[in-house]
Formats: C-alpha cells, structure tokens, sequence
C-alpha cells in the first residue's frame, strides 16, 4: 500500500514538473519573439531618423551654397 502511494506521487510529480517545463518553454519563446520585435522596431526607427537627419543636413547644405 505504502509503495502504492509513493508510486502515484511520484507520477504526479512528474507530471507537473512537465506542465512547469511546457509553461517554461512557452514563456520563453514568448519573451524571444516580443525582444526580437522590439529590437527590429528600433532598429527601423533609428534608421528612418538617421536618414531624415541626413536629408536635413544636405538641404541645409544646398540652401546654403545657393545663397554664395
């Protein structure tokens, strides 16, 4: 009877280490597809600003030879 038991709690042990890995996994896919998200998200903001500073600087410049 008492190896019974120990049988059954040790099944039930297994079982929710399992879940605990399942939710573990999903959680950290989750976490790796949002950073991966926000990471290209700046990335193409940092380049739009990069560019329309670029743009700025040569208009500036051309504005400026024009008037010499």
């Amino acid at each position: 009877m008492k190896s019974l038991i120990i049988a059954i709690l040790v099944c039930i042990l297994i079982s929710g280490c399992a879940e605990l890995k399942n939710t573990g996994k999903a959680i950290g896919e989750t976490t790796k597809e949002v950073t991966t998200e926000i990471g290209h998200a700046t990335r193409d903001t940092t380049k739009a600003i990069g560019h329309a500073s670029r743009d700025a600087v040569q208009s500036v410049k051309e504005d400026l030879s024009k008037k010499d």
